[in-house]
């Protein structure tokens, strides 16, 4: 679990606006955060099959948040891409 301080950082990386905590590459943003701390959990504890199921469920929820960006404003996903070190 990420903590409050950790989001707002995530959050600040690729905010659109002052207050925006919603937008497409906010939440990606979040869900980065969230895989690497459940990475890092799963490379200790590898029989923790709960966390492997949200692991692939964050990571698929990513994939469509960052293909419908790639869709709807392919600068902004190039940005973010770019902020976050993702591949393609």
């Amino acid at each position: 679990m990420i903590t409050k301080d950790e989001k707002a950082k995530a959050i600040a990386l690729t905010q659109v606006a002052k207050n925006d905590v919603g937008s497409p590459q906010a939440q990606v943003s979040i869900l980065t955060a969230r895989i690497k701390e459940v990475t890092e959990h799963l490379k200790a504890n590898k029989q923790d099959h709960m966390a492997r199921r949200g692991l692939i469920q964050m990571v698929g929820r990513r994939k469509r948040l960052l293909k419908y960006l790639e869709n709807t404003d392919f600068e902004a996903y190039r940005a973010v891409l770019d902020k976050l070190g993702l591949r393609k």
